[in-house]
């Protein structure tokens, strides 16, 4: 009898550990097993001057430098929003609280051709900048607005928790021990929000990486202009390169997984300095 429970119990634990193994090897192991045997075709001289060509070059700087300013910018324009949300009763809160989420919902191709429209030399907001010669759509402006569109709601919706959960006691004691506003924020509520905002700007950083649909119609995709490496993937799919549009997707992904694990490092030694 005890046997049977000790195999009851065996099984129960072995079937979500084989479900989640077996998804996860499909979803993730085997796809990414298919891209680097792809890539393996080339040579190693054959697949450096291809992820060293100077477009490749251009593009992984667009790409990453931008991502990683937009998701910066957000990550303080998050914390302000995510602040006022939670802190203050306005009209239409609700309202705005919920456009948060927009980005989420909204298909990216709509997204870029909704960006295109107001940003353009006759949009809405574009028409403003075109008398000073400034030109936001179709640019590597248009780059950086798509992707701080797509990221905000990373940073606020993680924020958001943390900041509900603070108590107020903290910061009542520490205005009466005489310390500023300024001093208040920065010692007392900045520091607890840290690994929160690490998270927020890693996702958003790793979703602007990633993205594809917005962009490729609010910009020109023009090498050594506003060229993202998505999009240069899938200009050397479109010529029948398809090695080389593999060999372009393994350095993302190298480059993305560095990246990652950085990030991750850093949310540790954030959560140490938060507590």
């Amino acid at each position: 009898m005890e046997l049977t429970r000790q195999s009851e119990r065996k099984l129960k634990f072995t079937l979500p550990w084989r479900i989640t193994i077996g998804y996860l090897t499909i979803m993730l192991i085997f796809p990414v097993a298919a891209l680097l045997a792809k890539a393996s075709t080339k040579s190693p001289a054959e697949f450096w001057k291809i992820a060293t060509s100077a477009i490749a070059l251009s593009a992984y700087e667009v790409t990453f430098v931008t991502a990683l300013v937009t998701a910066l910018i957000n990550g303080v324009f998050g914390i302000l929003i995510a602040w006022v949300l939670v802190r203050y009763d306005f009209p239409a809160k609700r309202f705005i609280d919920a456009a948060i989420d927009l980005p989420f919902a909204l298909p990216t191709s709509v997204a870029g051709l909704t960006l295109a429209t107001v940003y353009s030399k006759n949009g809405w907001i574009g028409q403003f900048f075109a008398p000073f010669g400034i030109k936001i759509a179709f640019t590597r402006w248009g780059v950086a607005i798509a992707m701080l569109f797509i990221t905000l709601p990373f940073v606020v919706r993680t924020l958001q928790p943390v900041l509900q959960e603070m108590e107020h006691d903290l910061e009542e004691a520490s205005w009466s021990l005489g310390a500023s506003k300024l001093q208040t924020f920065w010692r007392v509520i900045l520091p607890p929000l840290v690994p929160a905002i690490l998270t927020g700007v890693a996702l958003g950083f790793s979703r602007a990486v990633g993205e594809y649909g917005s962009i490729a119609i609010v910009a020109s995709n023009i090498p050594f202009k506003d060229l993202i490496a998505s999009v240069l993937i899938i200009q050397r799919l479109e010529q029948y390169d398809y090695e080389g549009a593999t060999v372009i997707g393994t350095i993302l992904l190298g480059i993305s997984l560095l990246i990652l694990i950085a990030i991750n490092l850093l949310q540790a030694w954030g959560k140490k300095y938060g507590n």
